[in-house]
């Protein structure tokens, strides 16, 4: 059996990790370099760490602020935000990232999965997807958003669901499912939208945004198939650590990686 990952976040801006309610209303929650040497000694399965307004903004990614995260780390690292070619997915797999996140400049330009995967292998390859629920009929439907580090981000018209299956034919190996409604309010994942998505692909996702408590971690493996959990502010802040949310999943049958 699979283990799941528990998958602390960064969200990094101006050089500091910050943490938001749907991406707006951000406070400060530390040195991002300091935060992967603490999550990497708690057992943390990998560290993501996003530069959530490089797009937005139309910059590179602080190249000097993911080498030194990096060097503290000894478990893979996902590194994205501002990546629009190649070449810059290879200056950051050289500062030391495993795996690189690729979400406003995939949906612009799909060729990019392609492209990356082609050069560095689907395992190197996430996408990275900011989905909104709307409104119209009966049945549940996402919309993906892009720009998300600027005033709530840019509704693209796409339907989460086939840009995931879309992404994964070009050669996606993982994706992160983040939904804007959720994202820090800690009310819980949506669990519906991340089955769904597990359902429709067949390589590991990743559910992020809302969680508040270990049981949303409970919810969202079991019923909604996730793969792994990214979470911010339940362990930013203190309410949980890792090591407690390890144990919890594990005493209800999820098999995961104890330290």
């Amino acid at each position: 059996m699979l283990t799941k990952r528990l998958i602390p976040c960064l969200d990094v801006s101006g050089g500091r990790v910050i943490k938001g309610v749907k991406f707006l209303s951000h406070k400060d929650a530390g040195d991002p370099v300091e935060m992967a040497a603490f999550y990497d000694s708690e057992g943390a399965d990998e560290l993501v760490f996003y530069d959530i307004t490089a797009s937005a903004e139309g910059r590179d990614i602080m190249l000097d602020v993911v080498a030194k995260t990096a060097e503290q780390l000894f478990i893979p690292l996902t590194v994205g935000g501002g990546l629009r070619s190649v070449d810059d997915m290879k200056k950051m797999l050289k500062a030391g990232a495993d795996k690189v996140s690729i979400n406003t400049a995939a949906v612009q330009n799909p060729n990019l999965i392609k492209d990356g995967a082609e050069a560095f292998g689907s395992q190197c390859i996430v996408l990275g997807m900011d989905v909104k629920r709307v409104s119209g009929d009966n049945s549940a439907s996402w919309q993906i958003f892009t720009h998300t580090g600027r005033d709530g981000g840019v509704a693209r018209g796409l339907d989460a669901i086939e840009w995931a299956e879309q992404a994964v034919a070009l050669g996606a190996g993982e994706i992160v499912v983040n939904s804007i409604d959720a994202d820090g309010t800690r009310d819980g994942y949506d669990v519906e939208l991340v089955r769904r998505i597990s359902e429709s692909v067949n390589v590991p996702v990743v559910a992020s945004g809302g969680a508040g408590t270990l049981e949303h971690m409970y919810q969202v493996v079991s019923e909604g198939m996730a793969d792994a959990v990214l979470a911010a502010s339940i362990f930013h802040f203190g309410t949980h650590t890792i090591g407690e949310a390890k144990r919890y999943l594990s005493d209800r049958g999820v098999s995961v990686r104890l330290t």
